[in-house]
């Protein structure tokens, strides 16, 4: 089919057949298309929709455009969790062991940070020696032994996605919500999942920074999620703070392993948690219904499982042997407190303003090769509705230089606001779909 022909189809605002839209993803893949022509259907896509049966159909193409990884003869379900991207959203590294250590299989494909938020990979390569791109053996081993495993797309899992948002982010057509849905659920069709559990932000601090286009995400992955044969659900939660106490790639592994160990569990951070899994665990028949699953989750902190699973993991994927006790993981010199200006209530965060100072540290990346520093970020951060007096610390600033430390304080300290009075609380989850 004529390249021009598919894109003056969508250009009309016309539907896509399955047809034309294999012979876009063949031409992806093996450059027949040129950056030119997948530019013009990118930008066709962005200004005209697709209907869902268009959208399963490239989410389906995408898949198959690739390896599909297989689980067979497993005696579990095989689940996973993904999040539309956050600042100090570290779940998917409590999450996992939890769920593998109640029965569930969680062969997890992970992103990069992507803009301001944090990616699960670029946390876990904070820990030395850990492979989160390993041969696809030991991951295969990895998962069917022990529950888990967390790495990062490998170049034959959809590898026409990799091409398409590549040419998608330099001509200003990301923000599609049926791309959007093509790009996550083909990666995670690939992985073999028979269920996901997506996690959609919404607030200053995400992607979806207003409810009607995280509504209209959730609802588009659970349609094209169930439509390509795996069961979705979507939950809608809060992103108008940092979650739990750190944003930074060192900082947030430590903050996970406290959490899994018992030593500090924030409760935003644990409800949220909770709720995620316990919806892996209900579409994965592993619980009769939620009382049920948060009771099996909660035994699995209690009693270490889950953290033993997180150090079993580490360990079989190439990082500290004993990480519950010793993680290596390395440390900024400087640290210097965001000192409180005057008394009164946290009232307000900029949080996307915050994971953009993170980046600014040297935990993010302005450009795709830039190296990540580990080390920085904040820690020790307060949350919303609490009292502070003058002076005291809202936060900490782990940096590389002096002059680093004292540039982020200024940005922290110009995301937040203290007022009189502790602002209306907003609900963690304001909605389960599907």
């Amino acid at each position: 089919m004529l390249a021009q022909e598919i894109i003056r189809t969508k250009r009309r605002k016309g539907a896509l057949s399955p047809e034309q839209i294999q012979s876009f993803v063949r031409g992806l893949t093996d450059e027949s298309w040129s950056e030119g022509q997948v530019a013009a259907l990118a930008m066709a896509i962005f200004l005209n929709g697709m209907q869902r049966d268009e959208a399963v159909a490239l989410t389906l193409a995408m898949r198959d455009s690739g390896r599909v990884m297989r689980w067979p003869d497993m005696p579990g379900p095989v689940v996973d969790k993904h999040s539309t991207g956050g600042v100090g959203d570290k779940i998917s590294l409590m999450l996992g062991p939890m769920v593998a250590a109640c029965g569930g299989y969680v062969p997890m494909i992970a992103g990069r940070g992507l803009g301001h938020t944090g990616g699960t990979v670029d946390k876990l390569e904070a820990l030395p020696g850990y492979q989160t791109r390993p041969d696809a053996a030991l991951f295969d081993a990895t998962v069917r032994r022990l529950g888990v495993a967390i790495i990062g797309q490998t170049a034959d899992l959809a590898p026409a996605d990799k091409r398409f948002y590549a040419t998608r982010d330099v001509t200003a057509t990301v923000e599609s919500v049926p791309l959007i849905t093509a790009s996550i659920l083909s990666k995670k069709l690939a992985a073999g999942l028979q269920a996901l559990v997506m996690d959609v932000k919404v607030g200053n601090g995400a992607f979806a920074d207003s409810p009607e286009m995280a509504r209209e995400l959730a609802e588009s992955i659970v349609a094209v999620g169930n439509g390509a044969g795996m069961m979705t659900r979507a939950l809608i939660t809060d992103m108008n703070q940092v979650l739990g106490h750190t944003a930074g790639n060192a900082l947030e592994v430590q903050e996970a392993i406290d959490y899994l160990c018992g030593r500090n569990r924030e409760p935003r951070q644990h409800e949220i948690t909770l709720q995620l899994c316990s919806q892996m665990l209900l579409l994965g028949g592993l619980a009769a219904d939620e009382k049920q699953a948060r009771e099996r989750l909660q035994q699995a902190l209690d009693s270490g499982a889950a953290a033993e699973k997180f150090a079993q993991m580490v360990a079989a994927l190439g990082g500290p042997k004993d990480v519950l006790r010793q993680a290596e993981l390395a440390q900024a010199p400087v640290v210097q407190p965001v000192a409180a200006p005057r008394a009164g209530v946290l009232a307000a965060q900029d949080t996307r303003a915050i994971g953009v100072a993170v980046i600014e540290l040297g935990g993010g990346r302005r450009v795709a090769a830039d190296p990540i520093d580990p080390r920085v970020g904040f820690a020790g951060v307060r949350p919303l509705g609490c009292a502070v007096q003058a002076g005291e610390p809202l936060a900490f600033v782990h940096a590389a230089s002096e002059a680093d430390a004292e540039r982020a304080v200024a940005a922290y300290l110009a995301a937040v606001h203290i007022a009189d009075a502790a602002p209306p609380a907003k609900p963690l989850v304001t909605e389960v779909l599907g």
